[in-house]
């Protein structure tokens, strides 16, 4: 016997994805791709490791003079890596 509830796998896949909040992983992701894009090819060479932990960005910086600007820049960055994701997804921005 054929049943008949058949939904569409895209149908599917959005509740799985609903379901074990991989959407906002995805969307650190964004946010770090993002990254290089806000800041520009020369500030992207002084990055080192980064990553999204419960919100916080962080960033290691690999020079103390670009570490200072970054750091006065702070909140104009988030706001800008935000847009990009579409939601809140940094709520700040910590500098290694």
């Amino acid at each position: 016997m054929r049943k008949t509830n058949a939904r569409k796998i895209s149908d599917i896949l959005l509740n799985y994805v609903d379901e074990m909040n991989i959407d906002n992983k995805l969307k650190e992701v964004d946010v770090i791709h993002a990254w290089e894009e806000v800041l520009g090819k020369t500030m992207h060479r002084y990055t080192g490791r980064i990553y999204i932990s419960r919100g916080i960005l962080h960033v290691q910086i690999n020079s103390p003079v670009v570490k200072s600007e970054l750091i006065m820049m702070r909140e104009e960055i988030r706001t800008r890596l935000n847009e990009k994701a579409g939601r809140k997804i940094v709520k700040e921005i910590r500098f290694l």
